[in-house]
């Protein structure tokens, strides 16, 4: 028998957005704009994506990396405040192995020059799979995605 183990940990990374939370919280929460920032690395292919953002909606992303592997993002909302907060929970699977199961937390706060958006990270990582350390990498990266994709909008927005 194999021997099982769980790793829980809290992250939190805190960014600052040149754009209103409004705008932030619409990367989100409209399907378009979050598919532009979330789960699309260079050459990597999506399987299925299925996004129902309400309290009570699921999110699932199945993409496969160059490497072959699956990796499997599945989400529930449990509380959005819009403009304010969103919060989730999710597992993620790489193929058909199951490799953590996490709460976690959006929170924008607007300040002086846009946002402050705090994320934070209460997970359960599993059978050594995966960890906090390579959490947090993977999550940064997706926040500068989500940089980049705010400031590829804001030409549109000014020209609009």
């Amino acid at each position: 028998m194999t021997e099982r183990s769980v790793t829980h940990a809290t992250l939190t990374i805190t960014r600052h957005y040149d754009a209103s939370p409004a705008r932030v919280f619409a990367a989100f929460a409209e399907k378009d704009r979050k598919a532009r920032w979330f789960g699309s690395h260079e050459g990597w292919k999506s399987q299925s994506y299925i996004f129902d953002f309400r309290t009570g909606g699921r999110e699932h992303l199945s993409i496969t990396a160059a490497d072959g592997v699956v990796h499997t993002f599945d989400a529930r909302y449990q509380d959005i405040v819009p403009d304010q907060r969103i919060v989730y929970s999710y597992d993620m699977h790489l193929n058909e192995m199951r490799i953590s199961v996490s709460l976690a937390t959006v929170e924008l706060k607007p300040d002086s020059k846009g946002t402050r958006l705090v994320f934070t990270e209460q997970g359960a990582f599993l059978d050594g799979h995966d960890n906090v350390g390579q959490r947090e990498t993977g999550t940064q990266s997706l926040l500068d995605n989500l940089a980049a994709s705010l400031a590829a909008d804001e030409p549109a927005k000014r020209s609009a």
